[in-house]
């Protein structure tokens, strides 16, 4: 089983809107997929709620914020979505689930600051030094003629992390969202520019 983690503490990093369409991606390749939401928000659990029956299924399982529980056998691709201020045990926690850790993070000051503490506490868990859990980062909400683009990528060179993308800031995503879609949902045509910018995200998650 793949298990993928979906965090950063930062609240409105874009870590629903990568959780789902994750989730949504490997669906569409046929597996047996898994979306479980320990926010207290419970965003992604409600997109689920209004995802339409004839798309590939996604489900979840009895998991929370007080119960991070593991998912039910046969469960072939896990995302796990988490809650603003991720840290300490339950950080812990989580990590024992996971064999992959995708951090995204967007080009402001206050996201890269608020980044910056958590990958230092998470580079220094034990899951994480032992190799049991990669993880890689990526930019959210790029535009990449602006000088906040630039600094989002100094910052991520400043750690020896994989960048797996840097996922442009357009309404493709809010609105696949509002109809409990995801690019890999979409007609081509509509999400063939989304999808080029995810295949090296798909190559990282498929590796291994």
């Amino acid at each position: 089983m793949k298990a993928f983690l979906v965090a950063n503490p930062k609240g409105g990093s874009g870590k629903s809107t990568l959780a789902t369409n994750l989730a949504g991606y490997f669906a569409n390749r046929g597996n047996e997929v898994m979306l479980g939401d320990i926010d207290r928000q419970q965003s992604s659990r409600e997109w689920l709620g209004i995802r339409p029956f004839a798309l590939p299924t996604i489900d979840t399982w009895a998991v929370g914020h007080d119960n991070v529980s593991r998912p039910p056998k046969g469960t072939t691709h896990v995302v796990l979505d988490t809650p603003a201020g991720l840290h300490g045990k339950m950080l812990e926690r989580v990590l024992k689930l996971s064999t992959r850790v995708i951090v995204p993070v967007q080009p402001s000051m206050f996201d890269m600051l608020a980044t910056r503490h958590f990958l230092t506490e998470l580079l220094s868990e034990k899951a994480v030094r032992k190799g049991k859990a990669d993880v890689a980062v990526i930019g959210m909400r790029v535009d990449a003629r602006t000088r906040a683009a630039g600094e989002l990528e100094r910052f991520f060179a400043t750690f020896e992390l994989p960048v797996l993308a840097y996922l442009r800031d357009t309404q493709t995503y809010v609105q696949a969202t509002a109809a409990g879609m995801t690019l890999f949902d979409l007609p081509r045509s509509r999400a063939e520019r989304d999808i080029e910018q995810w295949r090296a995200i798909i190559d990282w998650a498929e590796a291994g």
